[in-house]
């Protein structure tokens, strides 16, 4: 379906049983909503209803040129507008990479929307950037976020009819991605305007830089951290329970890679249930 917010029309998945309790799904780079592929029919097999939209920059309609278009709070803004859009108050909220900064800003921001947080691969952001600071890991784990924002990375992505695009995605997904998983993302990313719009993500939200100030998060929170992941350092991870007041937990998978709801749905799945069953209104 599409949801229209004032001059931005969002593409949005809806499915599971309509009194199901409602799912946040957000989506990271260089995904878009087909991320929950994998976790989606889980979640409806237990009862629950799925909201899954293509974020800002990733539907054709919702394709702002102004980079600071792209920081957070207006992405937060769009979630929340969908939400109101489909007449639900408050939501169980759950992100992966860019999409769960977006929901731990949600959750820090706008706690009264937000009945329960589970964070996938990204810590809380002031954890971040303080690991960032102080550690040579997080230091240099962080370097592809440099690339990112440097000029001409779109066009090194888009260079030889998206090889190169392939190329990145293989060697970022470490090997766990599936040929059939690879080929969505690279549809979407190809499509002209969107991957210049995913990484004004990166350019309009400073991760490196000053202070993002997110804040404490208050509502009962589960961040989900691989270990062998290689874009966040352990103190990050460490640091992120300091920002959390609500009841929290924290699942560390010792084999699964960075792309979580791709390689380990039914783990990502089990830990957002238990936490919508542990804190259902």
């Amino acid at each position: 379906m599409q949801i229209t917010l004032d001059d931005l029309v969002f593409d949005v998945d809806v499915a599971g049983p309509a009194d199901g309790e409602p799912v946040l799904l957000l989506h990271g780079f260089p995904h878009n909503k087909e991320s929950w592929t994998e976790t989606a029919p889980l979640l409806h097999e237990a009862g629950l209803r799925t909201i899954a939209p293509d974020q800002r920059g990733y539907s054709p309609g919702a394709r702002p040129t102004d980079v600071a278009a792209y920081r957070l709070p207006h992405l937060a803004a769009d979630a929340l507008g969908i939400l109101d859009a489909l007449g639900i108050t408050t939501a169980h909220v759950v992100g992966h990479d860019w999409g769960a900064a977006v929901a731990w800003w949600l959750a820090a921001k706008h706690p009264a929307r937000v009945r329960t947080l589970t964070a996938l691969a990204i810590p809380h952001l002031d954890a971040y950037q303080h690991a960032y600071r102080v550690d040579e890991e997080q230091q240099h784990s962080s370097q592809y976020v440099e690339f990112l924002v440097s000029q001409g990375a779109a066009d090194h992505f888009l260079a030889d009819d998206a090889a190169q695009l392939h190329a990145w995605f293989t060697q970022a997904g470490e090997g766990v991605l599936t040929d059939a998983q690879i080929a969505r993302y690279i549809a979407t990313h190809t499509r002209p305007g969107t991957l210049d719009a995913a990484l004004n993500w990166y350019r309009a939200n400073d991760l490196l830089g000053d202070d993002l100030g997110f804040g404490p998060v208050g509502v009962p929170t589960t961040f989900v951290y691989s270990r062998t992941d290689t874009a966040v350092s352990e103190l990050a991870v460490k640091r992120t329970e300091e920002y959390v007041t609500g009841p929290y937990r924290l699942v560390t998978l010792e084999e699964t890679s960075h792309w979580q709801p791709q390689q380990d749905a039914g783990t990502v799945a089990a830990e957002i249930l238990g936490r919508v069953r542990a804190h259902t209104a």
